[in-house]
């Protein structure tokens, strides 16, 4: 297990440019499992390279599955916004709200015929 840094907060600039960084720094003993990183989309369907979410899954010392999140914006006016949140396996199997990165980590399966349908 090694330490693990990560920001919790968001960062934001205000329309006269300045930065308000109202983050804060956590440690945890762990081990990265996974990392995703993805553009957002726009109304039309199209990716926005200037909008995306990274995600880090993590696995404790004492065994919490842990993700990290970044969704990050470089258009002015919205924010970088961090955040830690704790999991359960079924949050990354199919249909899970982090199935995408399970997938990555090794805990998923190639989707059943009805999973497929119902996505």
């Amino acid at each position: 297990m090694k330490t693990i840094q990560f920001l919790i907060g968001r960062i934001e600039v205000t329309p006269s440019g300045t930065m308000q960084d109202n983050t804060r720094k956590v440690e945890l003993e762990g081990e990265e499992l996974a990392t995703l990183a993805l553009y957002k989309e726009d109304p039309d369907g199209r990716l926005n390279k200037r909008r995306g979410v990274n995600e880090t899954l993590c696995r404790t010392e004492d065994g919490r599955l842990i993700v990290h999140s970044e969704d990050w914006s470089t258009l002015q006016d919205e924010p970088t916004v961090y955040e830690l949140v704790e999991i359960t396996k079924d949050d990354l199997l199919p249909g899970g709200r982090f199935d995408r990165l399970g997938e990555r980590a090794g805990y998923g399966h190639p989707l059943t015929l009805d999973e497929a349908l119902g996505l």
